[in-house]
């Protein structure tokens, strides 16, 4: 059976500014393109919406908070709606604080961010919790606790308050596989 036709230029634009942006670095830790991370994020998002712009934003996610693109580079290619996602999902710098010393504050930031955000920026942030959860599930089945030592943070225990703030505040997506997904995980790597 064929697949059926379906209009992909904004999809297939955003890929391909991502892999640009993306290009040459790698998943921390993992040895592999770092690209692999938002293409499964894009792939999670798309098992509860088929949106463009959602899987699109998904695609592009990391790439205001890991490379120099910016916010209004985004806009500026891919629109208001998109850019506002985006923007939704980037991590806030906290001045003159290093990344350890302001992890748990911007953590508490994010939580209390995507507590309060759209549903369309809780579906594509899902995609990304989804997707880190992945990893971090299968690290600790392979390394257990050493798996702490690639994190900013080096506690565990700080990393299962951050995954469960997540999911308190994505739990308006408590229908979708992925968040029953996400929930899983959560309890198996940090189980109470």
């Amino acid at each position: 059976m064929a697949n059926h036709p379906l209009d992909t230029t904004l999809f297939d634009k955003a890929v391909l500014f991502a892999v640009r942006a993306h290009a040459g670095t790698e998943r921390r830790g993992k040895g592999f393109p770092y690209i692999i991370h938002p293409m499964e994020a894009a792939e999670i998002v798309a098992t509860i919406t088929p949106d463009p712009e959602l899987l699109a934003a998904a695609i592009l996610h990391d790439t205001v908070e890991d490379t120099s693109v910016t916010v209004e580079d985004i806009r500026r290619e891919f629109g208001d709606r998109i850019a506002s996602l985006v923007a939704a999902e980037s991590d806030i710098e906290l001045a003159g604080q290093s990344e350890e010393e302001s992890w748990h504050a911007r953590k508490q930031a994010a939580i209390d961010r995507l507590a309060a955000a759209s549903h369309d920026a809780k579906i594509v942030a899902m995609g990304d919790k989804l997707s880190n959860m992945r990893a971090i599930s299968r690290d600790y089945a392979v390394i257990g606790d050493k798996l702490w030592n690639i994190f900013h943070v080096k506690e565990k225990s700080e990393h299962a308050w951050h995954y469960r703030g997540l999911a308190a505040s994505l739990s308006e997506l408590s229908d979708t596989f992925a968040y029953q997904e996400f929930k899983e995980l959560i309890s198996k790597v940090f189980p109470e």
